[in-house]
C-alpha cells in the first residue's frame, strides 16, 4: 500500500490509478484515526509520504495541532479550506491530482472535530475545538458558527453566509447542501455540549487567563445560566461578560434582519409636513419644468413638493411566551433577545412571559435581554396553563395582539391548555405556536399540539429563527 500511495518519481505526475490510492489511504486513515486515537504505523507512514509528496506540511496529520496553527505557518492554505467541502458539480474529467490534496484537507478538519477526546476538558482544549470547528463550517461554505446551534451566521445572503445560500463557498455551481447542513448543525452542537459539560467550569471561570480563552456558544451559555446561582466573586463576573458577549453577538444578526422593514405604511391621508428635510427636489423641478427661461437659464419654481414622512402605525401588542424548560434553553435565548429588538421597535409593546411548571412576567427587563436571561431558572417540567394565566390578561384588543407561544408542546395538562389557545385564535388574536427558535432549526413537537394546530388553521413554525422574524415582521407592518 505505501508503495502504491507514493508511486512515481518526484516532480513527476503519478497515474490516476496511483492518484485514487493515495486518496484511499488517507481516507483509511481518517477512519482509523476517528474509530481509534492508536496509530495504524502503515497507514500514518503511508500518509506521510502522500503529503510531502504533494507539497503540504507535515501537521496536517497530527491531530494534536489545530487547522489555525497551519494556517498561521501555511497562510496559502487558508483559501483553500473555504469551501473545501462543497459538491463538485461535475465528476466527469475531474482532476484526481487535486482530490487528492484535497483528501488530506478534508481529513485534517473532520478528524480534528469528530476525532475522540476523552477525560476532563480544558479550556483551551474546548477553545481549539470551536476554532477548528469554525473551520469545517467554512469548509462547508458556512459562516464559522452558523451550523452550530444558538449562533446565526453573520455574513451576508439571506441565510447570514458570507456565500451563496446553497454554500457553494466561491467553487463553481450550484450544490444543494440542503439535506447535509441541517443534519450535520446540531451533532456539532451536541459534540460542544459534550465538551462544555466535562469542563471544570467553575475552575476555568474563577482564573481570568482560563476564562479570556472561551469563546461563547449556546452550550456554553446554557450551562452558565444552570450554574449561576452557583457562581460569585470572579468566576460570576467572567460567566456575566461571556453572557453578555454572547448575547450582544447574537442581537447584532437578528436585529438586522428584523430593521429591513420598517413597521407601518405611509399615511397619504395626512399631508406631509413643509419642513426643508421633506423637499422632494427631483418631483419639485420635474413638475415646473414648464417654468424654465431659457435666455435667463433659470426655473421658476411655482410649487414645492414635499414627501410623505407620516405612518400609519395603530399600536400592535406582542406577547412572547416561552417554554424554559430543559429542552428549549436555545429557544429562550433567542426569543429573549428577539422580544428585545422587537420592543425598541415604535408602536409595539412587548411582553415576554417564561415558563416550566411555573411563569414569570419578564416584561420589565424585556427590552435587556443579558438582565432578562439571568432572571431564568432553566429546567424543571411544564405546565403551559399557568402562563396562560399570566398571557390572558395582557389582551386588551384581540385583533391588535399577537401570541407567539414558543414550546416543544409536551405539555402536563394539554386539554385544557389547547382549548385556551384555540379561545385565543378564536377571538381575533394573531396566534403563532412555534416549535424551535433555533439557529439549526431542528426541534421535536408533541404531534398531538401538531395536528390540532393544523386543524385550527394556525400551523407550527418550526425551524430557522428568520421564518419567526418574518411572520412577526408580516403582521407588524
Amino acid at each position: 500500500m505505501t508503495g502504491e500511495a507514493v508511486e512515481g518519481a518526484p516532480g513527476e505526475l503519478p497515474g490516476a490509478d496511483a492518484l485514487d490510492n493515495r486518496r484511499q489511504v488517507l481516507y483509511w486513515r481518517l477512519l482509523a484515526r476517528l474509530f481509534d486515537p492508536e496509530e495504524q504505523a502503515a497507514l500514518e507512514s503511508a500518509s506521510l509520504a502522500v503529503v510531502e509528496d504533494i507539497g503540504l506540511p507535515p501537521a496536517l496529520l497530527d491531530p494534536q495541532t489545530s487547522v489555525d496553527s497551519v494556517v498561521q505557518r501555511h497562510p496559502e492554505l487558508a483559501a483553500e479550506f473555504d469551501g473545501l467541502m462543497t459538491p463538485e458539480p461535475d465528476e466527469d474529467g475531474r482532476d484526481r491530482a487535486a482530490e487528492v490534496r484535497r483528501a488530506a484537507l478534508v481529513s485534517k478538519v473532520l478528524l480534528n472535530v469528530f476525532g475522540p477526546v476523552s477525560g476532563a476538558v480544558s479550556a483551551s482544549q474546548l477553545s481549539r475545538w470551536q476554532s477548528d470547528a469554525g473551520w469545517l463550517e467554512r469548509a462547508l461554505g458556512c459562516a464559522p458558527g452558523e451550523l452550530r446551534s444558538g449562533r446565526p451566521g453573520a455574513g451576508g445572503g439571506p441565510a447570514g453566509r458570507g456565500v451563496s445560500p446553497t454554500g457553494t463557498g466561491g467553487r463553481g455551481g450550484t450544490p444543494d447542501l440542503s439535506t447535509l447542513i441541517p443534519a450535520i448543525g446540531p451533532d456539532l452542537g451536541a459534540i460542544e455540549a459534550d465538551l462544555v459539560s466535562r469542563m471544570r467550569l467553575r475552575e476555568v471561570l474563577a482564573d481570568p487567563g482560563l476564562a479570556a480563552k472561551l469563546t461563547p456558544s449556546m452550550s456554553l451559555i446554557e450551562q452558565l445560566l444552570r450554574d449561576k446561582n452557583n457562581l460569585s466573586g470572579v468566576a460570576l463576573a467572567n460567566a456575566k461578560a461571556l453572557i453578555r458577549r454572547f448575547v450582544d453577538e447574537v442581537a447584532q444578526v437578528l436585529r438586522t434582519q428584523v430593521e429591513k422593514t420598517t413597521v407601518g405604511a405611509l399615511d397619504r391621508s395626512v399631508p406631509p409636513k413643509r419642513v426643508f428635510r421633506n423637499l422632494d427636489l427631483d418631483r419639485t423641478i420635474w413638475k415646473n419644468l414648464t417654468n424654465w427661461d431659457p435666455e435667463q437659464e433659470r426655473l421658476y419654481v411655482d410649487r414645492l413638493y414635499y414627501r410623505h414622512t407620516a405612518r400609519k402605525t395603530t399600536p400592535q401588542r406582542l406577547i412572547v411566551v416561552v417554554d424554559q424548560s430543559g429542552s428549549m434553553v436555545d429557544s429562550m435565548v433567542n426569543c429573549t433577545i428577539l422580544a428585545s429588538i422587537f420592543a425598541g421597535l415604535p408602536k409595539v409593546d412587548v411582553h415576554l412571559i417564561a415558563y416550566d411548571t411555573q411563569a414569570l412576567d419578564l416584561t420589565p427587563w424585556v427590552q435587556d435581554p443579558f438582565e432578562t436571561l439571568l432572571r431564568t431558572q432553566l429546567g424543571g417540567g411544564t405546565d403551559g396553563t399557568v402562563a396562560m394565566a399570566l398571557a390572558q390578561p395582557k389582551i386588551a384588543e384581540p385583533r391588535n395582539t399577537v401570541v407567539v407561544w414558543i414550546s416543544d408542546f409536551y405539555e402536563w395538562r394539554a386539554e385544557p391548555l389547547f382549548e385556551s389557545m384555540a379561545n385565543l385564535h378564536r377571538s381575533g388574536v394573531k396566534f403563532i405556536p412555534v416549535g424551535s427558535v433555533t439557529s439549526a432549526g431542528r426541534g421535536s413537537v408533541n404531534p398531538w399540539f401538531r395536528d390540532r394546530f393544523k386543524d385550527l388553521g394556525t400551523p407550527v413554525i418550526s425551524g430557522h429563527i428568520r421564518k419567526l422574524v418574518h411572520e412577526l415582521k408580516t403582521f407588524l407592518t
